[in-house]
């Protein structure tokens, strides 16, 4: 039987699951843990098997994934109304945010480990802005905004887009001077080439935000309209102007893989919190090597939050909050000068343990 991703449900007695998002750095790439060939995330019924709801969760998650937790924190309580148990009720899932290295034991046979970009290939900046972004979402997006008839809406709509996008207020008020979707759509097709957009600074950590924005406009195949109408009753005059309305056959794919039971939304939560946390937590701690260069210590970072960082300005500011300290050993590189050793102090690693634990905040 073939679910669509919006209403894909199995039904029994239970109220409520714990759904977990586990999360590794492996060869520099985040992952997470996935199960049924990438489309679920490790989910069962909530029975708990400790007095305290977290322990219970570790160990729960320990025994499905056999993957050892590090960190684990409880991430977000959702309501599912597409999914129903045999008394008609919606189903409530608890998730948790936990942190693994991936190498440490081998995967049951339903379980596999997926690129988290592989979900979310617009949160990608590792190798600049993604030509998707400006080639098809903003577009999209744009046409979205301009679909109500509300002019207040309209305006909302093309505000949370220069917001979540780093859209400028350049195309934004350009656009909205326009006054006929025709008019409109030849203008938003000019000034998405336009490199103003690159003036508003990129948020990493609004994941959420971007994905149920892509979610209310029905451009992702989760959502419960699409695919959008929108695009469909757009009629322009020029062939290459009507080539840009159209969203490729394969968009589905090119928007990121599709999960059930919104399962997607709750690594995009997962991604956001664990974005923000890592500027003053000590939450990176929980992924690495008891030993690593600062060169991987930067592209572990680099691979969370999808952006690049400035090296020195790197170096110095793990040198002001003091967190590593050096072994007095250089790794075994095949090329080049080996590099020193680190390792996380130990009173830091004390402070990961603790769930009120926070690190100086950049100055």
């Amino acid at each position: 039987m073939t679910l669509s991703y919006s209403h894909a449900h199995q039904q029994g007695s239970g109220t409520t699951e714990v759904v977990a998002v586990l999360v590794a750095i492996t060869e520099h790439t985040a992952r997470v843990l996935t199960v049924d060939q990438g489309k679920l995330l490790p989910n069962g019924p909530l029975m708990p098997l400790h007095r305290s709801l977290q322990a219970g969760v570790r160990q729960w998650v320990e025994e499905q994934t056999q993957q050892p937790l590090g960190y684990l924190e409880q991430l977000y309580t959702f309501v599912d109304t597409n999914r129903r148990n045999d008394d008609g009720h919606a189903l409530v899932y608890v998730s948790y945010l936990g942190l693994v290295q991936e190498a440490q034991t081998q995967l049951q046979s339903q379980a596999l480990w997926r690129d988290w970009y592989d979900y979310f290939p617009w949160e990608n900046h590792l190798d600049g802005m993604p030509a998707i972004m400006m080639d098809y979402i903003v577009p999209a997006l744009l046409r979205w905004a301009d679909a109500t008839k509300e002019p207040d809406i309209q305006q909302r709509r093309r505000q949370r887009i220069g917001l979540c996008w780093s859209v400028s207020e350049t195309i934004l008020n350009n656009c909205s001077k326009n006054k006929s979707a025709h008019s409109n759509a030849e203008s938003n097709d000019q000034l998405i080439n336009d490199k103003e957009y690159e003036n508003r600074e990129w948020i990493a950590e609004h994941v959420l935000l971007r994905y149920e924005m892509l979610y209310e406009a029905g451009l992702i195949a989760e959502a419960p309209t699409y695919p959008p109408s929108y695009l469909a009753n757009v009629q322009l005059d020029s062939a290459e102007s009507n080539k840009a309305f159209k969203l490729p056959s394969n968009w589905s794919q090119l928007i990121g893989s599709p999960m059930y039971y919104d399962h997607r939304r709750v690594i995009a939560t997962a991604i956001s919190r664990l974005r923000a946390k890592i500027e003053y937590r000590p939450l990176i701690f929980g992924l690495m090597p008891d030993k690593f260069t600062l060169s991987q210590l930067q592209q572990s970072v680099e691979a969370l939050s999808g952006v690049r960082l400035h090296k020195q300005n790197f170096r110095r500011l793990l040198e002001s909050q003091n967190l590593v300290l050096e072994t007095g050993q250089s790794s075994s590189a095949q090329r080049g000068r080996p590099a020193k050793l680190y390792r996380f102090r130990h009173d830091i690693e004390l402070q990961s343990l603790l769930m009120d634990s926070k690190l100086p905040k950049r100055k």
